[in-house]
């Protein structure tokens, strides 16, 4: 969907389709609602998350300098001019000599640390670079800013000259365009940088990413590394949060947080805001209960409230979602009706009038915890959701499921394979209300997977006890 005039500029998070985060298959709403990525456009998945375990964080990674970096003043952080990056301060005048420095590993991708590490800074050619980083090598970056960044966007040009061809059949082709993004996010993040011990990036020309990396990272503790990507994608998630998305459905802003997915996919939203509410809600509507699974930035939570129903029980496994929801709550000045919680399960207690769930909407492996929104193992959370529907529904009680065909197109799954699922749970289809994606993919020739993309449609499934 074409963004809004006063959609937040995200301009220094050059490369991020993959974020946190995204998984980078770049098409609905996922559960960074990776990334990543707020920095996501619009991978699919669900609003919420299915709770995998989040990064990688490893004691230390080690690297030499054969010569102390120059004095100079660090924007966005305390340390003085002349302080290197260990805790020596810096001392141009010193016979160059070679200093080994330790700092924390983090990634959010999962990754572990590299083994192998080379300082690299503005000499550092882009054909070298890639070499390096295709052969496992990371980069340490003590150079400007900004020239890591057109390093990065190098790096990423090389890589897209490799998109694999089609595949026989178009599962195929998703799991060669699937491997290829794999590769692609494993040599881009072999860019690092080191954040110091306040969160600051202490290179020529770089932002003050302090408050960025504290709403992603939580208060900074130690000098960490992470790779230039994942920062990239953790500003460009500051920016969505600080202005929001506009979304007409709940007559305000949502503001996603780091690791929970912007809902930027309209269509899915809209198709809440318009459905007919179920019998056991209709009549009553400011004393019928409604639970939304997996929440993410509580986004279908504010719609059910702004349709009226009384109290919403909006449950999710993760915690930077559940934070996420409370203050979009809390903003949208819903907090009475609305309640966010970590049920322990994918249900909270008790039965409602009207059940929603918008799970990840592709039915393959996660390869790391930001794909948590997007791939849904062996369809487990849409299977949770359908097994435990009729349990929790009030008489005359809905359970409305949203998910998109795109799976069936890529051959991941059949329209059989739903509809024994439906009947496996004692469940009829009252009725299905269809939409067309308004995303930029669904009209990308060039895109590898675009035959099933302009062929997608996001429906909303109502659901009801078949007896």
């Amino acid at each position: 969907m074409p963004e809004p005039a006063d959609t937040p500029d995200i301009s220094g998070s050059a490369d991020i389709s993959g974020t946190p985060g995204s998984a980078d298959i770049s098409d609905a709403p996922g559960s960074m609602d990776t990334p990543g990525t707020p920095g996501s456009d619009d991978t699919p998945g669900s609003t919420g998350s299915t709770g995998i375990p989040g990064g990688t964080d490893a004691p230390g990674i080690t690297w030499t300098e054969d010569v102390r970096p120059p004095a100079r003043a660090r924007r966005g952080s305390g340390a003085a001019p002349g302080d290197g990056p260990g805790d020596v301060p810096g001392d141009p005048e010193a016979a160059p000599a070679p200093l080994t420095y330790t700092a924390h590993w983090h990634s959010e991708s999962g990754l572990p640390a590299p083994r192998r590490v080379m300082v690299a800074d503005d000499r550092m050619k882009a054909a070298v670079a890639y070499r390096l980083a295709c052969e496992g090598t990371a980069l340490l970056w003590r150079g400007d800013y900004q020239g890591a960044r057109q390093l990065l966007r190098a790096l990423g040009s090389r890589l897209d000259r490799l998109a694999p061809k089609p595949g026989a059949t178009p599962a195929e082709t998703f799991h060669r365009h699937r491997q290829a993004r794999g590769h692609r996010a494993r040599v881009l993040g072999m860019l690092l940088v080191v954040l110091e011990d306040d969160h600051g990036l202490a290179l020529r020309r770089a932002p003050d990413v302090r408050t960025a990396c504290t709403e992603a990272y939580g208060p900074p503790r130690r000098r960490t590394v992470v790779s230039l990507r994942e920062l990239l994608g953790v500003i460009g998630a500051h920016e969505w949060r600080r202005k929001g998305v506009p979304v007409p459905a709940v007559d305000g802003r949502i503001h996603p947080h780091y690791g929970v997915f912007s809902p930027v996919r309209g269509e899915y939203v809209d198709l809440v805001a318009t459905a007919p509410l179920p019998a056991a809600a209709h009549r009553a509507p400011a004393a019928a209960t409604a639970f939304d699974l997996g929440t993410g930035t509580g986004v279908l939570a504010a719609v059910l409230a702004r349709r009226g129903l009384g109290r919403i029980v909006a449950t999710d496994s993760s915690p930077r979602a559940l934070v996420c929801a409370r203050d979009n709550v809390t903003r949208l000045g819903i907090g009475d009706r609305v309640e966010v919680t970590d049920s322990g399960d994918l249900y909270p207690a008790g039965r409602a009038a009207l059940v929603v769930c918008n799970p990840p909407w592709l039915p393959a492996r996660p390869t790391s915890a930001v794909e948590q929104g997007v791939y849904d193992p062996d369809s487990a959370m849409l299977r949770a959701f359908l097994a435990g529907l009729a349990d929790h529904l009030e008489p005359a009680g809905e359970g409305w499921l949203i998910l998109s065909d795109l799976a069936e197109h890529l051959g991941l799954r059949s329209r059989g394979e739903l509809d024994e699922a439906f009947a496996a749970a004692g469940l009829r289809v009252v009725d299905r209300l269809d939409a067309k994606p308004r995303h930029p993919r669904a009209s990308d020739a060039s895109d590898p997977l675009h035959t099933a993309r302009a062929a997608e449609v996001t429906s909303l499934w109502r659901l009801a006890p078949a007896a």
